[in-house]
Formats: structure tokens, C-alpha cells, sequence
């Protein structure tokens, strides 16, 4: 009973609700700092899906401020309408999935039709069609030399409830318009990536007694058992060079955080307390982590130094903090900001610093939960709840863009980027 108490508590601070992102923030960069830009859809069968999936990667960027009239016209025209010449640039394209899928985009200046780059993207397949758009638009950004977005191109990894002690584990982009299952069968949960060009994935299988954490190859499939132990194990994190991870195991009934060194297949335990240590973030150079814990007796972020005892606490705002994710010195946090035991509490995301007290909210309403950090630290995944509607929300926090896309699959259990 003890051990199921503690497993039950310690992934509670991990998926006690489910959280989502602020479908009425509104957060919008100036626009004379944005270009104006229009789409031109030259496919034989025109699609709102795609055109919506160029609109969506335009505004993320936080650099294009693209005309929402879906407009059509030869790909391969440099004629330009009138009523295009208010904007800066045309972006034509045409998207074909007769077999396979193939993209053909070009950008134009609007003023004298100056072609200024063109290019086509093709896979033989047709459901990561989204790729391609992703794909086109951080290229064209690139090549306008704004800073970069190249995590438009990266997939989400997360972990669904399948049925009563079933889970699934999926690959998404990051508008989830593209799904797909890629470990089913037994509990299989809290998916990690394992190295930053996203070829593998650490998760926790509760398949036997013991739960045993898995390192996946997603391209080959190919599995190797890493570690295992009593009571809970989670892969909450990853150093720079693929080669520590920070674990949190209870193999004496209470949940501590580990480093547990790949080469050397061994393990140190970074926290010692007598109650909940989750969550362990690389912080300051890897040098320290951020947590969560109940040391105050209730959750909330603390930071370590994985060399030293000293422990200090990092969020002096609400009374349930639950959840955090950390990117250098930065850090996003949930907090909950209302007390009601019988009916939906309001969580909202905060960013903050682990060398100083200035905290930023950036959700004000809803139930908003599982904030990640994108690769390069600029945008932060979430998922928002308000009512029965689930989304998934991003903030691009350098442009102030947010975005929303409603999520009808089945409860998320947990998410990686």
C-alpha cells in the first residue's frame, strides 16, 4: 500500500490534471516589426488544411504577418493582382498527393514580382504532409535571416491513456495534425527524447513487477532495457551530450532524483528528503537542477546544486506548483490559482529565472499544464483545458505570439518536445 500510495502521489505532480493553454491571451507582437505577406494556393485540389497550416507556421515565427484570405492563382505565375500589392510578399504554392506528397513553394517580392527564393519538398508518403510546410516556412525564414525556427520541424512525444492500465505512446508535429502510435500494448509511459536530432526516446514500462526504463530507436526500433527499480522510475531529463540522465526513483519508498551516468552505468542521488523530490531539470550549465517537492508541504519548485547539499527555493507565488520545465537559466512553471475541492481549479503558466526573482505570468486563465520548453529555449509547448475543450497551446516567447489547436485524442499523460 505504501509503494502504491507513493507511485500514485509522485505521478500526480506530473498528470494531476489535464492542463491547457489561454485560448483568449492574446499576446501580439508590434505590427509594423512583422512583414506582411500572402498566400497563393496553385494546387488542383485546394485544401483550408494546408492553407491554415502555412497560417499557423507564419504567425508562430513571430516574423510574417500573413493576409488570412485564402487566395489562388498559378504557382507559377509572377503576375500578381492587385489586391496583393498592399503586401510586402507573396508566398505561392502547390501541394500535390496523388502519390506520395510533393511541395513547390516560391516567394515573391509583391512590389515587382522579384522572385526571391523558390524550392520543392517531397516524402513518399502522405501524413507527414505537415512536415513539408514546416519544412518550407523555417526555410524561407532562414533565408529572410530572422532568427531561427527550426522547432516548427521537430516532433512532440507524448503518452496517452489507452484503456485502465493500457497507455500508448505517439509522435506528433507540432500542429498534432499529423498522429502516430509508435508503442502500444502493456503501460508504457513518460516518453523522453534522448538526443537532440530526435532518433530515440527514454520511457518507463510497467510491464513486469519492477518498472524498467527503455531506450527506443524510432527509426530502426531497436530497444535496450537501461535501468530499473522498486517503486517509480521517470527519465525527467537529458544532458547536453546524451550522456547523464536525471531519474526519479523511490527505491526505498520515497521518491528521490538521480544522475545516472550511460557510460558508466551508474547512479547518484542528487536529493535526499523525506517526502517528494520529482522532476529533476538541468539547470546553470548542468552544474544544478530545478524540482518540484513537497517539502513545504505542498508542491513547488526548489533548485539544487547536483554537487552540493544546499537546497533554495525558487517560486514564492501560489501554493501548488506541480509542474516545471527548464532551459539554461530559464524556467516555466505551473501554479494553481484557485482553491475549489469541488469543481475545476485555475492553473497558469509563469516564467522565471534560476538566478532571480522576476516571474512573468504567461496564461491568465483556464487550466494550463505540461509546459516544455522548444529545443532552442524560444517557445513554450502547454496544454490548456477550459470546460469539456482540450488545446494544444505554444508561445513563442521572443515574438509574443500564441497559438492554440484543439486536441480530441485521449487524455495525455505526459509530453516531450
Amino acid at each position: 500500500m505504501q509503494y502504491l500510495f507513493v507511485v500514485l502521489l509522485a505521478m500526480n505532480l506530473f498528470t494531476s490534471t489535464l492542463f491547457a493553454v489561454d485560448a483568449r491571451l492574446k499576446i501580439e507582437k508590434d505590427v509594423e516589426q512583422r512583414v506582411r505577406i500572402a498566400l497563393v494556393d496553385g494546387s488542383t485540389d485546394q485544401s483550408s488544411k494546408v492553407f491554415n497550416i502555412f497560417l499557423s507556421d507564419l504567425k508562430i515565427s513571430g516574423h510574417f504577418l500573413a493576409d488570412t484570405v485564402h487566395h489562388q492563382g498559378d504557382v507559377s505565375s509572377n503576375m500578381l493582382p492587385p489586391t496583393l500589392k498592399s503586401q510586402e510578399y507573396v508566398l505561392r504554392y502547390s501541394l500535390n498527393q496523388q502519390s506520395g506528397t510533393e511541395l513547390n513553394v516560391r516567394l515573391l517580392k509583391s512590389s515587382d514580382g522579384t522572385q526571391l527564393f523558390k524550392k520543392s519538398y517531397s516524402i513518399p508518403t502522405t501524413d507527414k504532409m505537415p512536415f513539408l510546410i514546416h519544412k518550407a516556412i523555417s526555410d524561407i525564414n532562414d533565408m529572410m535571416q530572422y532568427p531561427d525556427i527550426s522547432w516548427i520541424t521537430r516532433y512532440v512525444v507524448y503518452a496517452v491513456y489507452s484503456a485502465p492500465g493500457l497507455s500508448e505512446i505517439r509522435l506528433a508535429d507540432y500542429t498534432f495534425n499529423y498522429k502516430k502510435t509508435i508503442i502500444r500494448g502493456g503501460l508504457n509511459l513518460f516518453p523522453k527524447w534522448a538526443d537532440k536530432d530526435q532518433r530515440s526516446l527514454y520511457y518507463t514500462s510497467y510491464k513486469g513487477t519492477v518498472p524498467a526504463l527503455y531506450k527506443l530507436n524510432i527509426y530502426n526500433g531497436s530497444k535496450e532495457e537501461i535501468v530499473s527499480s522498486d517503486g517509480m522510475l521517470v527519465c525527467s531529463d537529458v544532458n547536453s551530450n546524451g550522456t547523464k540522465l536525471l531519474l526519479t526513483m523511490a527505491p526505498e519508498g520515497q521518491a528521490d532524483i538521480y544522475e545516472y551516468n550511460l557510460g558508466s552505468r551508474s547512479k547518484t542521488r542528487v536529493t535526499d528528503f523525506k517526502g517528494i523530490d520529482v522532476n529533476g531539470k538541468y539547470v546553470d550549465d548542468e552544474n544544478s537542477i530545478v524540482f518540484i517537492s513537497n517539502r513545504l508541504g505542498y508542491a513547488n519548485v526548489f533548485k539544487k546544486s547536483i554537487h552540493s547539499p544546499a537546497t533554495s527555493q525558487v517560486v514564492y507565488h501560489g501554493r501548488n506548483n506541480n509542474a516545471c520545465d527548464a532551459h539554461g537559466g530559464k524556467i516555466v512553471y505551473s501554479s494553481r490559482e484557485s482553491n475549489n475541492a469541488f469543481g475545476g481549479n485555475t492553473f497558469n503558466l509563469y516564467l522565471t529565472s534560476s538566478g532571480s526573482s522576476d516571474t512573468r505570468p504567461l496564461t491568465t486563465t483556464g487550466t494550463n499544464q505540461f509546459p516544455r520548453f522548444s529545443s532552442d529555449g524560444s517557445t513554450v509547448l502547454f496544454l490548456k483545458q477550459s470546460g469539456r475543450s482540450s488545446s494544444i497551446g505554444y508561445i513563442n516567447l521572443t515574438s509574443q505570439q500564441s497559438l492554440l489547436f484543439p486536441f480530441n485524442d485521449r487524455k495525455i499523460q505526459s509530453i516531450d518536445w
